[in-house]
């Protein structure tokens, strides 16, 4: 019997069900996909792209051509809540969705709110877009005053985007003052010798890193601390954590601690088995994972394998999250840091090799054309 999968978000973990649409589509089945853009920016790389090491070209999927090219229908609107006993979705536009089975790839946001931003000049690092709009923003203004550019958020975004901060001034030949602010340590779930390493990076590019303190304020041109300090910035990039939308929590569904879809181990909610999910936006019971790519990437091929299946009626296969996955810092001076349980490494080479992994990732499912477009601002 024919069935309708409606895939939404076009992120990293719809990746392989994308590229592989034919499976679905040559059994019968209906196809679509939700998204409030055409394009799908790369997280890993996105750091990268504001510096300029990266073109956008190179660093997004076009997931409209990549759905309509392969038989699937392509919808440009967000769904704003799920209906799940009627199996359907509703959209900011107003119109309804009804599936059959239903995929969440919708990865995650950033909670002004903690930092108390808001305002001209505050730069959510999600969606990735926004490096990209902010790097031209930057560009502009670069032949004037020297700028002040806060990074608020010291986990692995804001290292990463301080020193490709430094990158795009320096090539620019521009100048900026750029603070990291930390919070209550850099780096605070790393082993020490990773944070050293990132510190001393940044402090030989003379980026000072403020730790101990947390912002209450980041409005109107300054970023007003707890203890009393208070920041000027032009622009101020907040990467102070991540949290999946309250879309899930607030249709009624199972969520965890951090409000994503509760998902067993084969990526279905634990309530509501057509409804699956991966990627930043998801819990998985039992074991919360850290918010980074690795595991949407490993998810690609579970969640292929296991919305053919239901939508089939067959057995579905398991996700099993590794316990230490390999994380590589973009420095922004073509040196990187790896790190990997108590492994820490600082150089060309870690670089290097994040740059392979990357671009190896991207090639896979870059098919339709995404290297050959010019550079257009229509989709932003």
């Amino acid at each position: 019997m024919s069935k309708h999968l409606v895939l939404v978000g076009g992120g990293h973990a719809h990746m392989t069900v994308m590229k592989n649409l034919a499976d679905y589509i040559s059994r019968g089945h209906r196809v679509t996909l939700v998204s409030p853009s055409p394009y799908h920016y790369y997280s890993g790389m996105g750091p990268g792209l504001l510096g300029g090491t990266y073109r956008p070209q190179q660093v997004r999927f076009h997931i409209r051509k990549l759905v309509e090219n392969r038989g699937a229908r392509f919808v440009e609107d967000r769904v704003t809540s799920i209906d799940a006993d009627k199996r359907r979705l509703r959209m900011a536009s107003g119109d309804v969705l009804d599936y059959h089975i239903a995929s969440f790839n919708t990865g995650s946001g950033v909670p002004l709110q903690v930092a108390g931003a808001q305002g001209e000049g505050v730069v959510p690092v999600k969606p990735i877009v926004n490096l990209l709009q902010a790097r031209r923003q930057l560009l502009q203004n670069m032949g004037g005053k020297s700028q002040n550019l806060l990074v608020v958020g010291g986990g692995p975004a804001g290292v990463e985007l301080a020193g490709n901060l430094w990158r795009l001034v320096n090539l620019a030949g521009g100048q900026a003052q750029i603070t990291l602010l930390a919070g209550s340590r850099l780096l605070h779930r790393f082993p020490d010798r990773v944070r050293k390493l990132a510190l001393k990076s940044l402090r030989e590019r003379d980026i000072p890193v403020l730790e101990g303190g947390r912002a209450s304020s980041v409005a109107n041109g300054r970023a007003e601390l707890y203890d009393g300090r208070s920041l000027p910035y032009d622009l101020a990039f907040i990467a102070a954590g991540v949290e999946p939308s309250p879309i899930f929590g607030d249709s009624g569904l199972p969520v965890g601690e951090d409000g994503g879809l509760l998902v067993n181990k084969q990526l279905q909610s634990i309530a509501h088995p057509e409804l699956f999910g991966g990627g930043d936006c998801i819990s998985l019971q039992g074991k919360p994972l850290a918010k980074v790519g690795v595991y949407a990437v490993r998810q690609n091929p579970i969640l292929h394998a296991n919305l053919l299946a239901a939508l089939e009626d067959r057995p579905l296969i398991s996700f099993k999250p590794q316990s230490r996955y390999l994380l590589i810092l973009n420095l922004g001076n073509h040196r990187g840091i790896l790190s990997k349980g108590c492994l820490a490494w600082e150089g060309r080479l870690p670089f290097m090799f994040k740059d392979w992994i990357d671009r190896r990732f991207m090639k896979t499912y870059q098919v339709s054309g995404e290297l050959g477009e010019g550079n257009d601002n229509h989709h932003f």
